[in-house]
């Protein structure tokens, strides 16, 4: 996704939190418009009414730790197999 994109995403959510306020007064009735859940949209308001607007930009979903990926070492070993001698996941698995 483009920082475009983010920014854009950004600048709509504020407008979906005063839709609430200012228009239909449900929260309900706002998700079903915006085609958002209500779980987000109580995200979303925690976040602003922590951080204000900079708590409502989007953030990044991959995880921080995985400690459960495969080694880099053996990341290279399977793409050189896959690349030079076009191995599939069967004969790499035997390697």
């Amino acid at each position: 996704m483009t920082e475009r994109e983010l920014s854009r995403r950004a600048k709509h959510r504020p407008s979906v939190l005063r839709h609430v306020e200012e228009v239909s007064g449900s929260v309900a009735a706002t998700c079903r418009y915006y085609g958002i859940s209500r779980q987000c949209y109580y995200t979303w308001l925690r976040r602003c009414e922590a951080k204000g607007i900079d708590g409502l930009k989007a953030r990044s979903s991959a995880p921080r730790h995985t400690p459960h990926a495969t080694k880099a070492d053996a990341v290279e070993k399977i793409l050189w197999l896959r690349q030079q001698y076009h191995f599939g996941p069967a004969k790499i698995a035997m390697y």
